[in-house]
């Protein structure tokens, strides 16, 4: 894992995060029309290049596989190639933020129950919803807060 700084964040690499993005959310996000996803793609490498820290992992080639972004101890964005996913890639890269960015709290979509399932799993439980997501599209999301002890029940 190799966390990536602002200066860093070349043309090229947001292009192979944003499609590592796509190809995954068309993986896990089943509940996106596909002209939704198109109209969400052009705020992903603004989301990118914004993002205070931003960490990849890649394969062997240097081909980024998976990336995180976490501001002000949220997780920003999670996303895995598919080919990654089920490999404890995304328990890394979740650890690895808990520790060094002292990652506390993510929102996830509703309807995405392998996303929720994840983060519990991760330690994190429920406190919050919205009817509608961070843009304002009528997608209900869940803010969830890690537990100090780990365990994650819903409050």
């Amino acid at each position: 894992m190799k966390e990536i700084k602002k200066t860093e964040r070349t043309q090229l690499l947001v292009e192979q995060l944003l499609d590592v993005w796509e190809r995954s959310v068309r993986e896990t996000h089943t509940f996106l029309p596909a002209d939704d996803i198109a109209k969400i793609q052009p705020y992903v490498p603004q989301a990118i290049e914004a993002v205070a820290h931003l960490v990849i992992e890649t394969e062997a080639d240097g081909q980024p596989i998976a990336f995180l972004g976490v501001e002000d101890h949220h997780l920003k964005m999670l996303f895995l190639a598919p080919e990654a996913r089920g490999k404890g890639l995304g328990k890394r890269l979740v650890a690895f933020a808990i520790e060094h960015y002292g990652i506390s709290t993510v929102t996830v979509n509703e309807e995405n129950p392998q996303a929720r399932g994840f983060y519990e799993h991760m330690g994190f439980a429920v406190v919050g919803r919205s009817d509608i997501d961070e843009q304002g599209n009528p997608y209900p999301v869940l803010l969830m807060e890690r537990r100090d002890d780990g365990n994650a029940s819903e409050r």
